[in-house]
């Protein structure tokens, strides 16, 4: 399975997942058709699954153009987004299994950004592989998503299962955040040299206009403070030492960074 990674709207990534045997494809939050179709077209391969984490419109939007061209495809999303997901015709829960290119991914619940939020998780085929993560919204590099629907707490979940995921798992997170919101984590953990480093790093590809994404959990597990909860330094940094009531504080000085 070939993940190629498409640009939209202003910073939003779609992912195109690629099977080159059936030369089949399905694709993660189509924000918009155009690019996914000019993919397509330059594959000559036939669109099967739209794979929606949530029901925002930058992720959802280019679903009808899509089954237009594509009316065979299958539309999955999240089983508390009914209604909400034009085109939806799988409702998932935590713990369903979706199947692409042989290769099955798990769903996973993470309600904090939207009440009905979902990622999927392709586990690695063997040993020393990599487990691809599309996480939609929930999870940034450096960062997470605003709490529009969810709380603290739900969030705190949410990432939890997240992080409870193997280091090498590749996080394909749907929007170019991470030069900002390293930038803010320097703010309030800037004697973590893993952080510093990665920000120089991503300064470079950012200089260069290469993507960020995706990035390793591992990484992030070590640099980002929406992972970091638990850890005294950014508990002593916030004031806070309850895990939830760290995490709210670190999500309110983002939000007005």
């Amino acid at each position: 399975m070939q993940v190629i990674r498409l640009e939209a709207l202003s910073d939003n990534y779609i992912f195109l997942l690629h099977d080159s045997k059936q030369n089949i494809a399905a694709v993660v939050d189509p924000a918009q058709a155009q690019p996914v179709l000019k993919k397509l077209g330059e594959l000559k391969a036939e669109l099967v699954a739209i794979f929606n984490t949530h029901h925002h419109n930058d992720h959802v939007g280019g679903n009808k153009r899509l089954m237009e061209q594509f009316p065979q495809l299958i539309v999955y999303g999240g089983a508390e987004d009914r209604g909400r997901i034009p085109g939806q015709q799988v409702f998932l829960q935590e713990g369903d299994g979706v199947q692409f290119a042989e290769r099955t991914a798990e769903v996973i619940f993470v309600p904090g950004h939207t009440r009905a939020h979902i990622v999927y998780y392709f586990p690695p085929e063997n040993p020393g592989e990599t487990g691809e993560l599309f996480c939609g919204d929930t999870l940034f590099s450096g960062g997470c998503g605003k709490l529009f629907e969810g709380t603290p707490t739900q969030m705190v979940e949410s990432l939890s299962k997240i992080r409870s995921l193997p280091d090498d798992t590749r996080v394909w997170c749907a929007h170019e955040y991470t030069l900002r919101n390293l930038k803010f984590a320097l703010n309030l953990d800037g004697d973590n040299t893993d952080l510093q480093q990665y920000f120089e790093q991503v300064q470079a590809y950012r200089n260069r206009g290469e993507a960020t994404v995706p990035s390793l959990l591992g990484v992030e597990k070590r640099i980002n403070p929406f992972l970091g909860w638990d850890r005294p330094s950014l508990q002593s940094a916030v004031n806070r030492r309850d895990a939830v009531q760290t995490f709210a504080r670190i999500r309110e000085m983002r939000d007005n960074f």
